[in-house]
């Protein structure tokens, strides 16, 4: 006798989609739920260009949508700059490919709209002009990485990435 671990009516691809509407029900509790590539995490979806409200000569103002996630899993699509070291626990996703290291060139060179990624595990980066896709917690406001001191405004807490 064989036994199954799924039912023979549950197929691989409708347990995936199970998950997936699961953890969206649960508020993005099962956000690490780790599905193959081309599958959409759990949490909400973060695009750059709603990031900000308004960008004016006294500074940024996050976006109402950037306050709502804030502490919550989200995803992003972006690009990876080329990290500051190889053995390095985070990178900087970038909406437009960088094909210099962020760190090493003027401030005229660094981009607008970018978000700091702190890597639950450790991760093979990528190629700096590859597109991936990144979830995390989004924290939200100013904080000054106590190694590196680094300044940013927004970053994604525990994440991982892949391809796409």
């Amino acid at each position: 006798m064989t036994e199954h671990i799924l039912p023979p009516t549950l197929d691989r691809r409708r347990l995936l989609r199970l998950l997936a509407v699961a953890a969206a029900a649960w508020g993005g509790a099962l956000a690490g739920v780790i599905l193959p590539a081309g599958r959409a995490r759990a949490g909400e979806v973060l695009d750059f260009d709603e990031l900000y409200a308004k960008i004016t000569v006294l500074g940024l103002e996050f976006s109402e949508k950037v306050k709502q996630a804030k502490g919550k899993a989200v995803t992003m699509r972006g690009y990876m700059a080329p990290p500051l070291k190889a053995e390095a626990k985070f990178f900087v996703l970038t909406k437009i490919p960088m094909s210099i290291c962020p760190f090493c060139s003027s401030d005229s060179d660094w981009p607008d709209d970018i978000v700091v990624v702190y890597l639950r595990d450790r991760q093979t980066f990528v190629q700096y002009n590859a597109p991936i896709e990144v979830s995390g917690t989004l924290d939200v406001g100013s904080w000054i990485d106590p190694e590196t001191g680094f300044v940013s405004q927004l970053r994604l807490n525990g994440a991982r990435f892949r391809p796409v």
